[in-house]
């Protein structure tokens, strides 16, 4: 089978090509689109428990305690630590972070808009279908997958 004919082909060239979209958007407010979904997913108001944030992302916590400092340095964020217990962290947008949030939901809207815009609504929705469906085929084969690495471990 050709690479072109396979759905996760198909998938990852188009996020690829979102990305270096969103990049590029981006690129002229000197941010990225890594730091526009980090800034999106926090909650402005009440800002976002450090724990919950990775999962929202679908990120390693890892991958996610470089960017917070990254993100902190930079002035975009600052954390709170509860008064109650230590170990609780929320992570709040500072000013500079709802401006930076504010314009990667911008994008995002313009995004959304021009594809809306330019693709009939049956087709979406046959889209959205679809891709509910695969992810909903990739998490059962992970699940299995990761049931699988627990018995061998047995």
């Amino acid at each position: 089978m050709r690479k072109e004919k396979t759905i996760d082909f198909q998938i990852k060239w188009a996020w690829h090509s979102i990305s270096r979209m969103y990049n590029a958007y981006a690129a002229r407010f000197d941010t990225t689109m890594a730091v526009g979904y980090v800034l999106l997913n926090i909650d402005i108001e009440n800002g976002t428990p450090a724990t919950k944030i990775a999962p929202l992302l679908g990120m390693e916590p890892r991958s996610l305690v470089r960017m917070l400092k990254n993100l902190e340095e930079r002035g975009l964020i600052k954390r709170e630590v509860s008064s109650q217990d230590k170990r609780f962290v929320r992570i709040v947008l500072t000013d500079l972070g709802k401006e930076k949030r504010e314009l990667a939901r911008e994008g995002v809207i313009s995004f959304n808009t021009m594809i809306r815009d330019k693709i009939p609504l049956d087709k979406l929705v046959v889209f959205f279908d679809v891709i509910k469906d695969i992810n909903k085929l990739v998490e059962e084969e992970n699940q299995k997958l990761k049931a699988g690495e627990i018995e061998e471990e047995l």
